[in-house]
């Protein structure tokens, strides 16, 4: 059956949307981007001209341009406040959505937009982009058939660099807790906790985390003075998992020297991966594989060049999922929700000082 063509609307016209978002439905031929909505009427106007959106289709309020006859769904990446209302107006107006990470702004919210989507059995998909990484779909399948073995250990790094003082960043909505819930946590750690589970394919359990801010003021956006920090601008947190796998993540926006660099070390009875991206800082994502008794003997981990199968392109497999046709392995909005549970979970364990069961 041929595919049909799919007329999305974007809500919030920021950097992930022109970054990410943007150039993949223009990839994808099976999605047209019809209409566009944003807040900021300058920056609405001008990507409207940008990329040929008429007039009649770029909206200030989301309501009108998920209400929109011409829209068959709903891009949306806005500040992470706004992710609720937007997807609930989605699902109420029974479109098919897909949505920034994280979710939403508390687990409860995370709840009730989970319940009202599978209510409505809409298609969805949750943006966890580090899901179609080659590397790591890869390293995913090598795990699922038992080529590591029974997993022991899971380190997982998630560094940037933007947030150290010479960067100079003035106090944008990532750093204001009313508008994003968390700092790097929500930025980057939510990530790294749906990678691991993704890779993995085992659930976590209970958290212990270690939450703190180096730069409590920062330069407003516009105008003179600072404005105070209320997020994190690292966190580290231990996680037991299923199994009794033992999961350590260190996540931060201070660290000297590094874009958008990951790395995960996942060490089992019969082998050891490491999945690693932006070693170089070029985005490249890679795997190594040590596996076998005269590799484990010599300490030898080897480079694999990964299979054309393990390609994906993330807009793609939204167009995938609206038509039917998904691979499974998109995030939806039941991970979403466990994620969030997650995250409120670390959180409240910085808090609080213990371990808390998720």
């Amino acid at each position: 059956m041929e595919n049909k063509r799919i007329r999305v609307g974007s809500v919030g016209l920021g950097s992930i949307w022109s970054g990410v978002h943007e150039p993949g439905i223009r990839r994808s031929p099976d999605l047209e981007l019809v209409a566009i909505c944003d807040i900021d009427e300058e920056k609405l106007q001008a990507a409207g001209e940008k990329y040929g959106i008429d007039p009649a289709h770029r909206f200030t309020d989301y309501h009108d341009l998920i209400n929109c006859p011409d829209v068959d769904a709903v891009d949306i990446c806005t500040s992470n406040d706004a992710h609720f209302m937007i997807a609930m107006a989605a699902v109420e107006a029974g479109k098919p959505y897909d949505l920034e990470k994280p979710i939403t702004m508390t687990a409860q919210e995370a709840d009730e937009l989970e319940a009202a989507t599978r209510e409505k059995g809409l298609p969805n998909m949750i943006c966890f982009s580090y899901r179609f990484k080659a590397a790591a779909r890869y390293a995913r399948d090598l795990i699922a058939k038992g080529r590591i073995g029974d997993i022991y250990h899971v380190d997982m790094q998630y560094f940037q660099a933007w947030g150290l003082p010479r960067a100079e960043c003035p106090l944008v909505w990532r750093y204001i807790k009313d508008r994003t819930g968390s700092g790097a946590l929500g930025d980057l750690g939510c990530h790294a906790l749906d990678l691991v589970r993704f890779v993995t394919g085992k659930e976590s359990c209970k958290v212990v985390g270690h939450t703190g801010t180096y730069v409590t003021e920062r330069k407003l956006e516009k105008g003179e003075g600072t404005g105070k920090v209320d997020v994190d601008d690292f966190c580290n947190y231990l996680v037991e998992m299923e199994d009794g796998i033992s999961a350590s993540f260190q996540i931060t926006r201070f660290a000297f020297g590094r874009g958008n660099y990951q790395r995960m070390e996942i060490y089992g009875s019969k082998g050891a991966i490491v999945y690693h991206l932006d070693v170089a800082g070029d985005g490249v994502d890679e795997i190594e594989v040590c596996d076998g008794d005269i590799h484990a003997d010599a300490h030898v981990f080897t480079k694999l060049p990964v299979p054309e199968q393990y390609f994906s392109d993330q807009m793609q497999s939204f167009a995938d999922i609206v038509n039917g046709k998904g691979d499974g392995l998109a995030a939806n909005i039941q991970d979403g929700r466990l994620n969030q549970h997650a995250v409120d979970a670390v959180l409240a364990s910085a808090e609080k000082g213990c371990w808390m069961e998720i």
